[in-house]
């Protein structure tokens, strides 16, 4: 059984979120939370919050075993650009491009950690 719980219009570019992303991909949820929660980064903070409510929704809602479940996928995708102008030199306006994102994490019942 699939587990998904997803986080949008995320106020930080899909890059970066990626990264941190890649670095928790193949871990237990428990360990990733905890990785998450130890890392410099401002980008694990949605990601924590996200598969912290993907296990609440497995045990909630499905009521399975934390220990059994297994991060199956992870995807970081691009939500909408939010477009404003600066004032530049000699008249002009520049481009800025506010960037957001969209979460989805994905756990299914698995072999879990071994014991």
């Amino acid at each position: 059984m699939q587990v998904v719980a997803k986080s949008k219009y995320i106020r930080m570019s899909s890059r970066k979120l990626r990264l941190v992303a890649d670095s928790i991909r193949h871990l237990p949820p428990q360990e990733a939370l905890v990785v998450l929660e130890a890392m410099n980064k401002r980008a694990a903070e949605p990601l924590a919050d996200t598969l912290k409510q993907a296990l609440g929704n497995a045990v909630n809602n499905f009521k399975l075993n934390k220990e059994n479940l297994v991060i199956k996928e992870i995807q970081i995708g691009e939500g909408p650009v939010f477009k404003r102008w600066r004032a530049a030199a000699r008249g002009r306006a520049h481009q800025i491009l506010k960037r957001t994102s969209h979460i989805t994490v994905i756990l299914e019942e698995g072999h879990g950690t071994k014991s």
